[in-house]
């Protein structure tokens, strides 16, 4: 699978790149947007190629797939943990903090999604958005 195959997948369910961009952008406070916002399309598209990150995503795909549950009972815990592995894979530990802050707050397209897909979802803007952070890439 590539970056575009998965893109492809997201995208029937409404999940563009613009959208993940715009999410992450949405809580982002500094200057330099446009400068950001080249980075984070660059380690998006590097970490959507990532088989790794691609299993975790996919993981989440085909459990909303598998399971339909209706709004994001307190009981389930298997979406935070692969929002927080997609997180801590992608960007460490600090990642984890910037997952818990968009996991709260559903920016943009986060809050439109099913519970697998916006912790899913959510990891990877935090994962990329602390790499943007650190200067990787």
């Amino acid at each position: 699978m590539n970056a575009q195959e998965l893109l492809k997948r997201l995208e029937s369910l409404g999940i563009t790149l613009d959208a993940m961009i715009d999410a992450a952008l949405e809580l982002y406070i500094g200057e330099e947007e446009e400068a950001v916002r080249e980075k984070l399309q660059k380690l998006m598209l590097h970490y959507l190629n990532d088989i790794n990150a691609q299993a975790l995503l996919m993981a989440a795909l085909l459990l909303e797939d598998a399971f339909k549950v209706e709004g994001d009972p307190v009981n389930l815990v298997a979406d935070e943990l692969i929002g927080i592995n997609i997180a801590e894979y992608i960007g460490g530990k600090m990642a984890l903090f910037n997952f818990f802050y968009y996991d709260t707050r559903k920016p943009g397209i986060l809050a439109e999604l099913p519970p697998f897909l916006d912790d899913a979802i959510g990891g990877f803007i935090a994962g990329c958005m602390t790499k943007v952070f650190e200067g990787e890439l």
